[in-house]
């Protein structure tokens, strides 16, 4: 028996995804129990892992194993090719499931391709499109969302396969793109409600991988309340007990809603995708890390001081609670203090050998 889930952003909804399958299927009958997901899902991670802007391609990577013609799993020997980055063979290497690259680089119809491809060689007991947050929800072109390009190709190549795609919101809010009231006037039934068991599977993924929403998703679900300030722009997402939840909602309803899915359902490349995405949302998330990329391989990187990290964080700690806000995530601290990438890891093991009070596993509390 196999199932697929569907990672509709990438990055951390992959990680989720491998949560949502344990919680929901991994304790049911001795038929199910030890099989494991298929969780198909972009080779999308930000720059603080991938320098190259934008998903990779199968040809970004050594090591993969054919699936189908067009898909390909990403086992734990898997390599990206430098320069580019990806958190998918270490992934793959830590969680028992299999992760297979979703990629839209031929736009939403080599996508329907790859899942059609992938339902006929599975012939999955279920399928999911899991989105952490819930801007999949989006009509598209609101000014709050920052990444809308991935889950509308998500959503309009799942809305577009012959088979059923239950869609589930996991953590609504999380993501800081669509305001929480609006989300629940759009979801369904809950799913369930997310325990500190159930994510403690993932908690060594949790400390190393950087998904800010997956992050919080953990801490909601192991209790941790309060406000958390996130992302480059220092959004501030609140940790309540509705961020542990799993909702259902209307896949065709989701699609219909959304404009730039509808726009980009008949695309058969990236770019093409991404003009639609200018012309609905004013601006393709991908050029934003382009412009990113830019400016960070401009500047050098900078030598690690514990002294002055240590002071810089206690700086912007003061600051942050005088907004009312309670954690951070390490990737918010690494940005704030101009850290690179790899420095990231360097700034956790310096916070928690120095203070390990404050680790409210994955988050940094203030």
């Amino acid at each position: 028996m196999t199932r697929l889930i569907v990672a509709g952003g990438g990055g951390g909804d992959a990680v989720a995804a491998a949560v949502l399958d344990r919680a929901l299927y991994g304790r049911g009958t001795a038929e199910t129990a030890g099989d494991q997901a298929v969780i198909l899902t972009y080779a999308w991670d930000r720059l603080l892992v991938d320098p190259a802007p934008g998903p990779r391609t199968a040809a970004d990577f050594t090591g993969l194993r054919a699936l189908t013609p067009s898909v390909y799993a990403v086992p734990g020997e898997a390599k990206p090719v430098a320069p580019a980055g990806s958190t998918l063979p270490r992934l793959a290497a830590e969680l028992p499931h299999t992760f297979a690259l979703l990629d839209p680089h031929h736009g939403v119809e080599g996508m329907v391709r790859q899942l059609e491809e992938l339902i006929g060689h599975l012939a999955p007991t279920s399928i999911d499109l899991l989105d952490v947050g819930g801007d999949i929800l989006a009509h598209g072109d609101e000014p709050t969302l920052r990444s809308p390009l991935g889950d509308a190709l998500s959503l309009a190549a799942c809305a577009q396969v012959n088979a059923e795609v239950r869609l589930l919101v996991a953590g609504p809010g999380l993501d800081g793109e669509i305001p929480v009231e609006a989300l629940y006037e759009r979801l369904e039934t809950v799913v369930h409600t997310l325990t500190a068991d159930d994510v403690a599977p993932i908690g060594p993924v949790m400390e190393w991988h950087p998904s800010e929403a997956t992050g919080m998703l953990t801490a909601a679900a192991r209790g941790v309340r309060g406000v958390c300030e996130v992302r480059d722009a220092g959004l501030t997402i609140p940790l309540t007990d509705g961020g542990a939840v799993i909702h259902e909602a209307d896949l065709d309803t989701a699609f219909r809603r959304n404009r730039l899915a509808r726009a980009i359902a008949d695309t058969t490349g990236l770019a093409e995708a991404e003009r639609y995405c200018r012309e609905i949302c004013g601006y393709s998330e991908i050029d934003y890390e382009r412009e990113k990329a830019a400016r960070f391989g401009a500047a050098p990187e900078g030598p690690f001081r514990p002294r002055a990290v240590l002071a810089g964080v206690a700086r912007f700690a003061e600051e942050a609670r005088a907004r009312g806000v309670s954690h951070t995530t390490f990737r918010r601290l690494t940005e704030v203090l101009g850290l690179s990438g790899v420095q990231r890891a360097d700034l956790r093991a310096l916070l928690i050998g120095t203070q390990p009070e404050r680790y409210d596993a994955p988050l940094w509390r203030l």
